[in-house]
């Protein structure tokens, strides 16, 4: 079995997202979206995105039960304060206001996106370049 780059999986999470957001109906007038489920399913699949690429950045190849964001902050602190704040700033916005919360703001979820793509390219820059055999 093909084993996918982990960059790409991200990035193809990121368009995911991008699809789902579309159903919650934007409000121009109000500046927000009007349906929260699809706030919150956005809002998975951007973090999922970012985990997967973080996991690549950090070797973690199989994870068991849920994954702890104290984990990610260490390691993430461990490589470069940019990838540490961009985590941090990420977890609230993307798992918590979006995920959890369903915030319909549409600023909130602009920063989401913006951040998920910030942290998997960081990611990308920073993984080694793959050996050719």
């Amino acid at each position: 079995m093909e084993k996918k780059d982990p960059i790409e999986e991200a990035r193809r999470y990121v368009a995911n997202a991008e699809e789902v957001i579309k159903k919650a109906n934007y409000d121009p007038e109000l500046q927000s979206y009007t349906d929260s489920k699809y706030i919150k399913a956005a809002g998975d699949y951007l973090w999922t995105g970012c985990l997967i690429a973080l996991d690549a950045l950090f070797g973690i190849s199989k994870r068991k039960g849920r994954p702890d964001i104290r984990k990610y902050k260490e390691e993430a602190g461990k490589r470069d304060r940019k990838l540490l704040n961009s985590v941090n700033i990420g977890y609230n916005t993307m798992h918590l206001s979006m995920g959890y919360d369903g915030n319909k703001d549409k600023r909130v979820c602009d920063a989401g996106f913006a951040n998920a793509n910030d942290i998997i390219n960081h990611c990308a820059r920073l993984m080694p370049a793959p050996v050719c055999a």
